[in-house]
């Protein structure tokens, strides 16, 4: 496909939705689809839709009326007005603007009136915090921003466990990363740990480098080299030693505190307890500031009977390894959090979670309401409630049955853990097909499969990176603009 399609192409591809909606589905990248996106809404008339401001999925009186009361004080200079209003109330979900079946209707974006309340939020934010405005003192607005920045809270990206599924996180890091759309904070766990490993030690530069095909394509060839013994069908012949030699070669040496500082990414690693009556840890810069990344890495991946549990070391004042925990070893953590959003919540703020959906143990348990119309969507999830709680009820009366320390035992608590848990957020990114053979999730992956998951990973992105512009933006910019005013404050006392 040409990476330019001209007026006679949007034309043709307008008046033929089949030949449309593959050209969707073969495009290079999200440029292009994006612009074949505005042919499928043109062709639909959905961009009617977009410019129509009413709507029963949300307020559209509201935000039009908080739109020009903005609009007003900003051209006005009313400062202390301009600051009035938006003290009244900053938050992604203003009058239902938040609502996801906003984003369904069109392929690209949502109401016009939405993007157009949202620009006008960001640039009276810029201006607040410029010079221009200056009968506000800088004290004024470092507090006006740091009670809005609490308030409307900050995004999270959470990549589930996925084994060598990986790939298809992978892609979703490259489509986000190339869009300007990735969060700063950031979890994983098991194959998602991986990833976000990947992320939290290397800067930016070292990203892109990543990100470019030719550097891509030699590191899948140096994977599938290393992980040609890992079959389904001879588990208990997988070798630690040939994981550890992948993350020493692609992850630095790194503690969590070392990786933030390199990065400012807010990194977060879950880990399960192997023994019983032990909690799951959430690691990351905040709580385990030592923690070295490889180990908790290995410690994520580590799944129940395929690797052994895996001991955490940390670095001490010394600069030297030593062991953190020395009497406790660590699994898998999509086995008891694969989305720690509670703890994201309380550690960072983040109340809005996009998250990268690729575990095929939740595939039962996962169903994407915002595609159907209200009514059904509450009837499936009362019919998943449900059915976990009948599912737990009967685990628990079998873990009556048999010693917790069995392995019939440890499997029931392992099940009911993974069935009581969420494996959806506020955005969810999921593969075309979420029905993967579970056997599978250690088998070694070709060449061709791994660039299929990469290729997925971006593909089912590019619908969202138009949602998360607009439900980031604000966040985005709040955490741009606060560190320079405080930087400010300081200098002015």
């Amino acid at each position: 496909m040409s990476k330019i399609i001209n007026a006679k192409s949007r034309f043709v591809l307008r008046r033929d939705p089949v030949r449309l909606r593959q050209q969707l589905d073969e495009a290079e990248n999200y440029a292009q689809w994006l612009e074949l996106a505005h042919c499928h809404d043109m062709a639909y008339g959905l961009d009617q839709w977009q410019q129509e401001e009413s709507s029963d999925l949300y307020d559209h009186v509201t935000i039009r009326s908080r739109l020009e009361r903005l609009r007003k004080a900003r051209a006005e200079l009313d400062n202390h007005g301009l600051l009035f209003a938006l003290n009244e109330g900053i938050h992604g979900n203003m009058a239902g603007m938040g609502n996801p079946r906003l984003y369904g209707v069109a392929k690209a974006g949502t109401k016009q009136l939405i993007i157009d309340y949202v620009d006008e939020i960001v640039a009276a934010l810029n201006y607040l915090a410029s010079g221009q405005a200056s009968d506000i003192s800088t004290a004024e607005k470092i507090d006006f921003f740091e009670r809005a920045s609490h308030c409307y809270g900050r995004t999270a990206l959470m990549m589930s466990g996925a084994g060598t599924l990986l790939y298809f996180h992978l892609g979703v890091i490259k489509a986000l990363w190339e869009n300007d759309a990735l969060p700063q904070v950031i979890s994983g766990s098991s194959g998602g740990a991986f990833v976000t490993g990947l992320l939290g030690t290397h800067t930016d530069a070292e990203i892109e480098k990543l990100f470019s095909p030719a550097h891509l394509l030699e590191e899948i060839h140096l994977e599938v080299n290393l992980w040609h013994r890992i079959t389904a069908l001879r588990p208990r012949q997988i070798e630690l030693a040939e994981v550890v030699k992948s993350v020493e070669r692609l992850l630095p040496d790194l503690t969590f505190e070392e990786a933030f500082k390199l990065t400012g990414r807010h990194i977060n690693i879950s880990v399960a307890a192997s023994e019983a009556h032990q909690t799951s840890r959430l690691l990351n810069a905040i709580t385990s500031p030592n923690v070295m990344i490889r180990e908790a890495v290995l410690a994520s991946c580590a799944v129940p009977g395929f690797y052994p549990p895996v001991a955490l070391a940390a670095k001490n004042a010394a600069g030297q390894r030593q062991a953190y925990l020395p009497d406790r070893k660590w699994v898998d953590g999509s086995v008891s959090d694969d989305l720690p959003s509670k703890r994201l919540s309380r550690l960072f703020g983040v109340n809005h979670y996009i998250v990268s959906q690729i575990n095929p143990l939740a595939s039962p348990f996962i169903f994407d309401t915002h595609k159907y119309r209200p009514l059904v969507s509450t009837l499936l999830n009362s019919g998943q409630k449900v059915s976990k709680e009948v599912i737990c009820s009967a685990a628990s009366l079998f873990a009556d049955l048999v010693s917790p320390q069995s392995k019939l035992g440890n499997l029931t608590r392992i099940v009911t853990s993974v069935i009581r848990q969420e494996y959806t957020g506020d955005i969810n990114i999921f593969p075309p097909s979420r029905f993967s053979n579970p056997f599978r999730l250690l088998s070694q992956r070709s060449e061709a499969e791994i660039m299929q998951l990469v290729r997925a990973g971006e593909q089912s992105t590019w619908p969202k990176i138009e949602m998360i512009r607009t439900q980031t933006r604000v966040s985005r910019t709040l955490d741009r603009i606060l560190p320079r005013l405080q930087a400010q404050g300081q200098a002015e006392a």
